[in-house]
């Protein structure tokens, strides 16, 4: 058998296996070395193949496709720094739990260490950030080979889809000459299949109902829900809090907010409230339920570190410790949805709500407050465009959400609807990087699509823009534009003027008109909110890139963020005074 014929069934072999595992759609960076995988894969029938030329955008691009559509991707480079490029996707991957399959053409063995070009050490090059590597064999002809390919690229998918989601890295040593050969068809999509029966995580009876018995009593309690993607904890975890009286203070990520199961228990203004001395005081929950990742809000985070003398049960799906605060009192390993659901079956309805409805009270206020502070703001301003986004999206919209200040803005200006609008973001490292390019990912299976999103984070991945034109790609990008850096203005940091503008105000002074004409987009500069209102409306029919531009100042932004949460203060201390004296 020839170098060719042995090369084509072993990569044919590889990439069934990964097919038949649920991979179907790979992003490939060109390259020499990568020459067959990538020719296999464009030749198979049941792939999606995007080509991506920048591999940091590439890698991220990725990352968006495996978030929106739950299933493994496949994402390829070939040797040298290319891969390196591809770690920061990587990194977000394993800590947000994204299953991508990274594999990394490289040099073969003869041909390490030695000087040879595009040549660096590849081994392990993602570290701990993967949940499994392996260096794959040279091809070799044989049924045992074969079946050694098939083989590890179900082991890939079932490690990257395991427990703990993430990304998993092949290495792929590869002699020349590198070309396959296609015809005849390749693949046999009649070859059998490697079963792998999987399970969701459960809690025993015994230890269910153990739990049912310490809760049932209780009046003060919260449930805290992070970024959560099973569509299935909807619904379960608001008939849990029903049953318990518990309100759920509801990150943006939980897809809490845009449900009309969540009316009744959801609080969605909680980072106002708990900015109101007297509200943390009053008060001090005897149990706190912690679901998904840890919320966005600075203000929550704090409240929750300082409740000690409550029982805190931190549910999760793996095997992560989420526990930054370090106050978490028992930790539970079983799938959420299937918890909230078994448990509310042990759960008697409470004897009062008094408890859940004090908070709803407290929210209805805190969103009145904002609503009439929303209502006096003309000038253009991050959290009123955060705040109008609501109204105008479509229902079934996706927003994908920038880091920095519009995941801020969005946990303060997002309330409760009933559009079923998922939220998305990048919470895993939380970086302003990849962020376009992880929309656009997105927008491949999630549409309409909207992606909110700050001017450095735009400018740092803004080359992410090409997939759009090429791959015809349907996005809206709200671009605010405060010239730098706005989430600085409300750290310590700004308390040093003299190098506050230079180390961290950052202005860029940029004009990305013409930048988003170069990427065939249409671009639009907002300058009042009818403006806004009228490009949101008019950007659902709209196909293609379509960049609406909102420029808003720091100072502004800053003052009237201040503003409105002292009000907010005020209320709730007034409320809480008058719920004293009853």
């Amino acid at each position: 058998m020839s170098h060719q014929e042995t090369l084509t069934k072993y990569l044919a072999a590889f990439i069934t296996g990964l097919v038949q595992a649920g991979v179907k759609d790979v992003v490939i960076s060109p390259g020499s070395r990568s020459t067959p995988l990538a020719l296999m894969f464009q030749e198979h029938r049941n792939i999606n193949v995007y080509m991506n030329v920048d591999e940091r955008s590439a890698g991220f691009f990725a990352l968006g496709i495996a978030k929106a559509s739950g299933n493994p991707v496949g994402l390829l480079c070939t040797s040298g720094t290319a891969g390196a490029n591809y770690y920061p996707a990587v990194i977000e991957a394993s800590l947000s739990g994204v299953p991508l399959i990274v594999m990394t053409a490289d040099r073969p063995h003869e041909l390490r260490d030695v000087g040879a070009p595009q040549a660096i050490d590849q081994l392990h090059l993602y570290g701990r950030h993967v949940n499994w590597f392996a260096e794959m064999a040279l091809p070799e002809a044989g049924s045992h080979q074969l079946r050694y390919a098939k083989t590890t690229a179900r082991r890939a998918a079932k490690e990257a889809l395991g427990q703990n989601r993430g990304p998993v890295h092949l290495n792929f040593p590869l002699r020349e000459p590198l070309l396959p050969l296609l015809d005849p068809y390749p693949f046999n999509e009649e070859e059998m299949s490697i079963e792998i029966e999987d399970s969701i995580l459960l809690l025993p009876y015994e230890k269910l109902k153990k739990i049912a018995e310490q809760w049932q009593g209780v009046e003060k309690g919260l449930i805290i829900c992070g970024q959560i993607e099973d569509h299935r904890f909807t619904e379960a975890v608001t008939t849990l809090a029903k049953k318990l009286g518990f309100p759920i203070l509801a990150d943006p990520l939980s897809q809490l907010r845009s449900s009309s199961m969540s009316e009744t228990t959801v609080i969605d203004s909680y980072d106002a409230i708990l900015k109101t001395e007297e509200a943390v005081k009053e008060f001090k929950p005897d149990v706190i339920i912690r679901f998904g990742g840890m919320p966005v809000s600075k203000s929550l985070s704090l409240y929750i570190t300082k409740q000690i003398d409550a029982k805190h049960y931190v549910i999760d799906n793996g095997s992560h410790w989420r526990d930054p605060n370090y106050v978490g009192t028992t930790m539970i390993y079983c799938n959420e949805a299937a918890f909230c659901n078994e448990l509310a079956l042990l759960i008697e309805e409470p004897h009062s709500y008094n408890w859940l409805s004090t908070w709803l009270e407290m929210d209805d206020i805190a969103k009145n407050v904002i609503a009439n502070h929303m209502k006096s703001t003309e000038e253009l301003e991050e959290g009123k465009a955060v705040y109008e986004l609501v109204d105008l999206l479509p229902i079934d919209s996706t927003v994908f959400v920038g880091n920095s200040m519009p995941i801020r803005d969005m946990d303060t200006f997002f309330h409760k609807n009933n559009k079923d609008i998922t939220v998305m973001a990048n919470r895993g490292a939380n970086g302003i990087d990849g962020v376009v390019s992880s929309a656009l990912g997105a927008a491949v299976h999630k549409r309409p699509l909207f992606l909110v999103i700050g001017d450095l984070s735009f400018f740092h991945d803004l080359n992410g823009l090409l997939m759009a034109k090429l791959q015809k790609l349907n996005i809206t990008i709200i671009l605010l534009n405060n010239d730098g850096g706005g989430i600085f203005s409300y750290l310590p940091q700004y308390g040093e003027p003299k190098h506050f503008e230079v180390l961290f105000g950052t202005p860029t002074g940029l004009n990305y008109e013409h930048a988003v004409q170069m990427y065939h987009g249409r671009y639009t500069k907002i300058f009042d909110w009818e403006g806004l209102k009228m490009a949101v409306l008019d950007s659902v029919s709209y196909e293609g890139l379509n960049v609406i531009e909102i420029p808003t100042d720091r100072e502004r932004n800053l003052s009237s963020h201040r503003e409105m949460w002292e009000k907010v203060s005020q209320e709730i201390s007034s409320f809480l005074r008058g719920v004293e004296k009853k």
